[in-house]
């Protein structure tokens, strides 16, 4: 087994750590009967591997989960595709915001040419043409946001436009979209995931599941547990 893979199977943080163990003490495992024991070790085996990045098929998850949580497991990753199909209708909005932001990042790397070649009068000309366009997609930015909060979530990262904040009129700290492909974005949208993350979550939650009362583990336990395994992921 690779180092990656061995790193892929150590818990990702305390928090992590904290939630299962509470959820362990708060709903105790019974002693299982020799059906069960030998379905939760197919579903770690099954778990190790979609932790290692190896192709688990369907089939195979149909056998060890039950018909609710294979069904789960469509369903979640159904509410993955439409999330990626509604990530494609990019908000009208914010198309303002991320046509200056190109404009600066575009006079920024005419400057940083000129600049290399010499040409330090023209140079100094883009720079400044990209700190202008940047100071238009900051007021632009601030006003798309004033008006409609929930675009928050399309962005990268946190945006506060308080005093003493990290945002700036610059290249670097204004904010990416979430769909860009820019070096500088720093975050990926949390809600999205791939199909082997989808996997292992539907696998965990039914390993845990198995020699306890069904109505151990609430829905809002469940969901606020995979909020944290997402996140730390």
């Amino acid at each position: 087994m690779t180092d990656w893979c061995d790193n892929q199977k150590k818990p990702s943080g305390n928090l992590r750590q904290l939630v299962q163990k509470h959820r362990e003490k708060s709903h105790p495992r019974r002693e299982l009967t020799a059906e069960e024991a030998k379905r939760l070790a197919k579903l770690e085996s099954i778990a190790d591997k979609l932790k290692c990045g190896e192709n688990v098929q369907n089939r195979q998850l149909q056998t060890w989960l039950s018909e609710d949580e294979y069904a789960q497991l469509e369903y979640e990753w159904q509410e993955q595709l439409e999330l990626r199909s509604k990530l494609k209708a990019k908000p009208s909005e914010l198309k303002r915001y991320e046509e200056k932001l190109k404009q600066a990042i575009f006079n920024y790397n005419r400057a940083e040419g000129y600049s290399s070649k010499g040409k330090h009068n023209t140079a100094k000309e883009f720079y400044n043409k990209s700190e202008s366009l940047c100071e238009d997609a900051l007021e632009i930015l601030q006003e798309i946001l004033h008006y409609d909060s929930s675009l928050h979530i399309w962005f990268d990262r946190d945006i506060s436009f308080e005093v003493g904040g990290d945002l700036s009129a610059d290249i670097v700290s204004l904010p990416r979209l979430v769909t860009s492909r820019s070096h500088e974005k720093l975050s990926d949208d949390s809600r999205l995931t791939n199909k082997q993350r989808v996997k292992l979550a539907v696998v965990e939650r039914a390993m845990h599941n198995i020699g306890r009362d069904a109505a151990s583990a609430s829905k809002d336990d469940v969901s606020k547990l995979d909020k944290f395994l997402k996140v730390e992921d």
